[in-house]
């Protein structure tokens, strides 16, 4: 049988779930510029009736309710839409990052224009033009050294904005780790936090909220996963390990690289001290652009500037100041070992056990057009490993230097002024190797041997190879044919010889005959200068310094484009996303509005009801009896 008091219960249920369901939706509009909030509903439910089945009760016409309760207060959240937002913010990361950085490398390359390194070099080279007809005078010298020396202060400005660039990543990649660690550590946190109020039966709607959006701003920065499968231990991955496991939040550290690595660090996890490679994310961006692209760059220059001081030394050195002076470089050439063999200590044990060369140049004389009439295969130090260069017996000397500038390996070849070949290591793609240093040399036939004139012998036996001291003993003519690699990144230090600053006059400007010197009015090897724009020097398909300044230019466009490019298509597939979850858990005021309305008539309703069984149990209690 129903309880006299059953209408006043009701009614207070009533009252309680309304005022429940108000106080949700006073939350949602009062956090509805909320950043990370989703919108809650109260999900009200009727209250078990009196009598349930299998249970003994009277006969009457049906179950008796006993009004509403709140069931739960729950969250509007798309899970599968979350996790693709997770998946995708990575990219957006990566080049709202990288975006910057490359306008930034825009800025500091001026090509074209009169201040530009171009045109520097430009004006350089017509000095030595107008040196080539005036070779007796002293005006022209001094114009080729002012001319040198402005050029060298835009090589250098260039080279020191990109490294000061590069040294802006490198604090950025710092501050971002920082940012990692603090937010698996309140990841973690949250998910201790989350277990708790679970255990008790409740919905921790605002933590699951803070905690979505610590994951999304930590899914922008790194690559990372999610799997919530099991409700106990929320968990995040990242470069396949776990990064947070319910409330352990695993932590980055930043390890000091070595000289491979100029110094800089590397990303290891704390705990068991292994390396991570990000795919996505800024972190990832900012790795990329440190390690790769500005690297790249600074090589592309540094190769720049140490072929073009190599060439000009060499016709300098063979040509007479007016003084008489002769064997002068006219840039400092500053070698990063002293021994005139090459031998360096690598591991720093105290005894040489590699050998550092830049350059070797053959003894015989060669025709580029002659035909070698040999057939073997030249293997050099590439990139991924070795290199193979095959020349047949109908091939021309150039056609076989062609081959090897285009093979990919690092050492390039030319004939120089005298007829010699010429080969020499280039900037390193692998950050263990050196730059400018020769690896390996081997020839399985004779053209390297006998024909050029660079190595004793054919075959392995008579390979010249960096990693053991005294490597130079393979090569043919050994220190007189051979020049030690230079102290990293000479784009930072080339400067003019002070010999010819002091005395202009030591300048050269024509080639003596017989061991004689120049006469007053040749001018040859300032012409000699003059042609070294145009002649093939370069790496590969860029044969010219013009060509290396295209190129320089086209490539920082393109990144320029592809970056901007790539920046938008990831922020309108992000903004698709984010207005389709919007659409699913933002507060709409309208809605709210709608439904603080229908909850306000229900609380009156419900009170209105309260008051009538109240005076109806008056009537009963004070109006009935005697």
């Amino acid at each position: 049988m129903a309880s006299t008091f059953l209408g006043i219960e009701l009614g207070k249920r009533a009252v309680s779930a309304h005022e429940q369901a108000l106080n949700t939706t006073g939350h949602n509009l009062s956090n509805a510029s909320t950043e990370g909030y989703s919108r809650q509903r109260v999900e009200i439910t009727a209250f078990d009736p009196i009598y349930l089945p299998g249970l003994n009760r009277e006969e009457t016409p049906g179950q008796l309710g006993q009004g509403p309760a709140v069931a739960r207060i729950e969250r509007l959240r798309d899970q599968l839409l979350d996790q693709r937002i997770v998946s995708q913010a990575g990219g957006e990361g990566y080049w709202q990052t990288r975006d910057p950085y490359i306008r930034m490398m825009e800025q500091i390359y001026l090509e074209p224009g009169n201040n530009s390194i171009r045109g520097k070099m430009d004006a350089f080279w017509d000095a030595w033009q107008e040196l080539s007809l005036y070779p007796a005078d002293t005006a022209p010298r001094n114009a080729v050294i002012e001319r040198g020396k402005t050029l060298l202060d835009g090589i250098h400005d260039r080279y020191y904005s990109l490294k000061g660039l590069q040294d802006m990543v490198e604090e950025d990649i710092r501050l971002t780790v920082d940012r990692v660690n603090e937010l698996s550590r309140q990841i973690g946190g949250l998910n201790k936090d989350i277990q708790k109020i679970k255990a008790q039966g409740d919905n921790p709607n605002d933590l699951l909220d803070r905690r979505d959006l610590l994951v999304d701003k930590l899914s922008s920065i790194i690559d990372v996963t999610i799997n919530n499968r099991d409700p106990d231990e929320f968990m995040v991955h990242t470069a396949g390990m776990v990064l947070v496991q319910g409330p352990i939040g695993r932590q980055f550290e930043l390890q000091r690289g070595g000289d491979e690595t100029e110094g800089y660090s590397q990303i290891v996890w704390k705990d068991i001290q292994e390396p991570i490679t990000f795919r996505n994310g800024s972190l990832a961006a900012l790795v990329e652009l440190r390690d790769e692209t500005i690297q790249s760059e600074i090589q592309s220059l540094d190769s720049m500037t140490m072929n073009f001081v190599d060439m000009v030394n060499e016709v300098h050195r063979a040509g007479y100041g007016i003084n008489g002076s002769t064997g002068q470089d006219f840039f400092t050439e500053h070698h990063f070992v002293t021994n005139v063999n090459g031998n360096y200590d690598r591991d720093g044990d105290g005894e040489y056990d590699s050998t550092y060369i830049f350059r070797i140049t053959g003894t015989n004389v060669l025709e580029n057009q002659a035909q070698v009439g040999l057939t073997g295969r030249i293997t050099l130090s590439g990139a991924a490993g070795e290199v193979q260069v095959p020349y047949y017996s109908t091939d021309i000397v150039s056609d076989i230097v062609t081959r090897i500038n285009n093979s990919g390996a690092e050492v390039t070849a030319r004939i120089n002024r005298d007829g010699h070949l010429t080969l020499k290591g280039t900037t390193s793609e692998g950050r263990e190797n050196p730059d400018f240093v020769i690896r390996h040399i081997e020839d399985s036939g004779h053209f390297l041997a006998g024909y050029a004139g660079i190595l004793n012998a054919s075959g392995t036996d008579g390979a010249f190879d960096w990693g053991k001291a005294d490597a130079a003993a393979a090569i043919r003519g050994g220190a007189l044919n051979i020049s030690t690699s230079p102290i990293a990144h000479p784009a930072g230090w080339i400067d003019v010889n002070p010999v010819l600053i002091k005395d202009p006059a030591s300048v050269a400007a024509g080639f003596g005959e017989n061991g004689r010197a120049a006469q007053p009015g040749n001018g040859e090897a300032a012409l000699a200068i003059a042609s070294v724009r145009n002649s093939s020097v370069m790496v590969g398909q860029l044969g010219t310094f013009d060509d290396y300044f295209a190129d320089a230019v086209g490539r920082i466009g393109l990144l320029g484009e592809q970056s901007n490019r790539a920046l938008e298509t990831q922020n309108l597939v992000m903004k698709q996303l984010r207005d389709m979850r919007q659409s699913v858990s933002g507060v709409n005021m309208d809605e709210e509005l709608s439904n603080m309305i229908k909850y306000q008539h229900g609380y009156a309703a419900a009170a209105r009801f309260v008051t009538t069984m109240n005076a109806m149990l008056d009537t009963i209690i004070n109006r009935m009896g005697v």
